[in-house]
């Protein structure tokens, strides 16, 4: 390797670090799987995906792939589907489950109710 392509390959590393730029903040709202997906791209680089359903919120984190291109660019290649998928997985178990202790078909007994005082009463 000659002293050119080291000192290229040197700069071209200098440059791809993510840590060293600041970003426009973005945000794209997409409906996935009856839930809502928001993935916002933070001014330091990295990258949120939230996801609702049903009332289950969960989120994710994940670094920034290739700085160098437009973030409605890498989300429509589907560069962070598997961050997505693992998202919408999670918050479908949680929805999928039931509790043991606290259930919603049960019926829980009435008590009896006092009547109520009259003049009869007092």
């Amino acid at each position: 390797m000659d002293v050119a392509a080291l000192f290229k390959k040197g700069v071209e590393k200098e440059l791809l670090d993510v840590d060293d730029y600041i970003f426009i903040p973005e945000r794209m709202d997409i409906v996935v799987d009856e839930g809502d997906l928001v993935c916002v791209l933070n001014s330091d680089g990295s990258v949120n995906i939230f996801y609702t359903k049903e009332g289950i919120t969960d989120v994710r984190a994940a670094a920034r792939k290739h700085p160098f291109t437009a973030f409605d660019t890498e989300l429509h290649h589907g560069i962070y589907d598997d961050v997505i998928e693992d998202l919408v997985e999670g918050v479908n178990d949680i929805i999928n489950t039931n509790s043991k202790y606290f259930r919603r078909s049960r019926v829980l007994p009435v008590a009896m109710q006092p009547e109520p005082l009259t003049q009869n009463h007092i």
